[in-house]
């Protein structure tokens, strides 16, 4: 059993990270308010966006553009939007899974799968794991700007635009509330019409200045809003998820000093409780 120095010392190391975990717990949730503002702000735009290309999907447009083309699968593609930083518990892990076995199914398939990663944990990820990489991006910020993604998401709308790849999924973390994220993987092109049955009316339109001009700059919206409402969403589950961790490992470290202090007296007693048979044994041999 350890002596009481050793223990002492031993809280003292626990009590000094219950401290820092204590003080991540509270910065991240001041970060996570922000986080979900920010997503709350997206939403709207990026909900109505999808809407409109709904109906748009479903109508019979003067121009259809490729992205709305549906074509045989030779191969895909997966955006994967992971955190940058750990300590978020099963975050990045539970998506990964997801993807890892969405990506077993193509590969089942003899279909070929090309990867464009957002997010340094999914880039240490695949490094070990392997796969086809073509694109990754790391470092984004906790305010990210369409700029900042849309450079390497282009490289693999280029390659459908050249029919290199022939469906593009987006996977990423869905916030629902503080305590549940959840992993989603959702087609992001060939543009999947909305199933909800108020969207289905076949319309028509009259466009101007022309239905080329229009569909063009309309969809290249539309993704752009996408997988930035995407990044929003998971900068924050990993906030809520870092929170609830830190949260967590500030109870387990209370739990466990409570045992040690627990140990330290329980030995502090039997020493004392030694030292007084001692004295009563010699005192009775004198």
């Amino acid at each position: 059993m350890a002596n009481a120095k050793e223990l002492r010392k031993q809280i003292g190391s626990i009590k000094n990270t219950q401290k820092i975990t204590s003080a991540m717990e509270m910065v991240a949730a001041s970060k996570m308010r922000k986080a979900q503002e920010r997503m709350a702000l997206g939403r709207p735009y990026s909900d109505e966006i999808r809407a409109v290309i709904s109906h748009v999907a479903n109508a019979s447009p003067e121009y259809r553009h490729h992205f709305m083309h549906e074509r045989e699968i030779r191969r895909v593609g997966f955006i994967i939007i992971t955190t940058d930083k750990g300590l978020c518990g099963g975050l990045n892990i539970n998506l990964l899974k997801a993807v890892v076995l969405d990506i077993k199914k193509w590969v089942d398939q003899d279909i070929e799968v090309d990867l464009c990663l957002i997010g340094n944990k999914g880039v240490q990820f695949f490094k070990s794991y392997g796969g086809n990489v073509i694109a990754a991006s790391n470092h984004v910020s906790e305010t990210p700007a369409v700029s900042d993604l849309i450079g390497s998401i282009k490289v693999m709308l280029d390659l459908f635009e050249e029919g290199q790849v022939d469906k593009i999924y987006l996977a990423n973390n869905v916030f629902i509330n503080t305590m549940t994220q959840t992993p989603a993987i959702r087609q992001l092109v060939p543009l999947d019409p909305d199933e909800d049955e108020g969207l289905k009316h076949r319309w028509d339109y009259i466009y101007e200045p022309d239905a080329r001009q229009l569909v063009e700059g309309l969809i290249a919206r539309f993704l752009e809003a996408q997988v930035y409402q995407a990044v929003v969403e998971n900068v924050a589950c990993e906030q809520a998820a870092k929170m609830i961790a830190m949260k967590s490992a500030t109870e387990n470290a209370g739990e466990l000093i409570d045992e040690l202090e627990l140990i330290m007296n329980n030995a502090r007693q039997a020493a004392i409780t030694q030292e007084l048979s001692e004295i009563v044994g010699g005192a009775a041999a004198v």
